[in-house]
């Protein structure tokens, strides 16, 4: 799903709401604003029925060059990881 099927499909079920079509996109870019704002800030994010979102920091450590076969140093970094809830996963 693009993010404009994803704007046209809240649009549709917001029932009882007109909203346009512009009203919706910026309604979900601020959706996702807060999201990404609240996984940086307390570095995790939860809501309920649908799944959780944790920064998960990964240690350095060595890898290959698939190329050349060369051994590089990955450098350690940090990731958002996705932990589906059991509601959802049922509904899949």
């Amino acid at each position: 799903m693009t993010k404009a099927e994803f704007v046209d499909a809240v649009q549709k079920g917001a029932k009882g709401m007109t909203l346009s079509k512009r009203e919706t996109e910026e309604l979900v870019d601020c959706m996702f604003e807060v999201l990404a704002k609240s996984i940086k800030k307390d570095k995790r994010f939860a809501f309920p029925g649908f799944g959780t979102f944790t920064v998960r920091n990964r240690k350095a450590r060595t890898g290959r060059n698939p190329r050349t076969g060369e051994t590089i140093k990955i450098k350690a970094s940090r990731s958002v990881s996705f932990k589906v809830a059991p509601k959802l996963k049922g509904m899949l």
